[in-house]
């Protein structure tokens, strides 16, 4: 058995400095409790975007340029090592840390933003980063598209992990994608909740034999700084809370395990067996025994896609 821990505190919103400290601190907390694993939540370096539902019909194009400037600046650019603040707190405490951030990629634009999700080992290397395949509706007017680079389960200390963020977890082949590569641990970094997203981690749970960790920010309006840009036309609704979180964890074939933590702040713990995960796919392995491959087949394209490949005189001699 393992125990893990599925934050429920909300970051410093849009303050990336400020949210690497807490997050660091809330890592070295989760351990203390005897945690192997530390799950964030979709987006919750710097803030999910949540502004991006709020903007009214007609909303300038100065107020998403205004609020996209303030989240650009405060993401996270791997090339430069901005992750390893987080990196390190997972080698120092040996736990596992799976995370929700916002991607700039310096090595190519340096300008696009990506959702991604992040699995860091318990020896603090980085063993896989994934950039959500489709960002869902006005999610598009802050983020671009992701690849197939990123679709995979990876071995860690605690098991095999695989992550899909949000809505991703509604794309019948990205599920798959990870159902067939003998997944322990499925974790869903998300900003939804509620009895429908409840009900998907469920599905999950019995559809890939696996164990399903659903979160979302709990996030109040108190906790949306007043000087982000456009805070009184964005944020003037008066309600309390703008995500209840619902952290909820699913045991293999299906059933609620832990939670879901609803309208609270804090860290959802429990204990889980990971190798539960394939005994439970005796009876249904949806990419083994029910897979019918004579029927049914998924091609999954891993490339990391680029828009510009640089040829040198040298490459260009030796056929590149």
């Amino acid at each position: 058995m393992i125990k893990i821990g599925v934050i429920q505190q909300p970051p410093v919103y849009l303050n990336l400095e400020k949210s690497m400290e807490r997050a660091v601190a809330l890592v070295e907390e989760a351990a203390h409790e005897g945690s192997r694993m530390v799950v964030f939540p979709e987006a919750w370096f710097p803030g999910y975007p949540t502004f991006v539902w709020r903007l009214l019909p007609g909303a300038g194009m100065g107020t998403t340029d205004d609020l996209f400037a303030r989240l650009q600046a405060n993401s996270i650019d791997l090339s430069r090592g901005q992750m390893s603040p987080l990196q390190e707190a997972a080698r120092e405490h040996g736990v596992v840390v799976v995370a929700g951030y916002q991607e700039v990629d310096g090595t190519v634009s340096g300008s696009t933003l990506f959702n991604a999700c992040i699995t860091i080992d318990a020896d603090g290397r980085i063993v896989n980063n994934h950039r959500k395949l489709m960002p869902t509706n006005p999610e598009r007017m802050v983020w671009g598209f992701g690849d197939g680079s990123g679709l995979n389960v990876v071995d860690t200390a605690v098991g095999r992990v695989g992550a899909l963020l949000c809505w991703e977890n509604y794309m019948p082949l990205a599920r798959f994608s990870l159902y067939a590569q003998d997944i322990d641990i499925y974790v869903a970094p998300t900003w939804d909740s509620g009895a429908t997203w409840l009900a998907t981690m469920q599905h999950i749970a019995r559809e890939g034999g696996c164990w399903v960790i659903g979160c979302a920010t709990a996030l109040e309006m108190s906790d949306i700084p007043p000087d982000i840009p456009h805070f009184d036309e964005l944020f003037a609704g008066g309600e309390k809370w703008i995500n209840p979180g619902d952290a909820v964890v699913y045991k293999p074939f299906g059933g609620v395990h832990a939670g879901p933590m609803h309208e609270q702040k804090g860290i959802l713990y429990t204990d889980i067996a990971p190798e539960d995960a394939r005994a439970s796919r005796r009876k249904f392995d949806v990419s083994g025994h029910y897979a019918r491959p004579d029927v049914f087949s998924l091609s999954v394209n891993r490339n990391r896609q680029s828009p510009i490949r640089f040829v040198t005189e040298q490459d260009d001699a030796q056929g590149a």
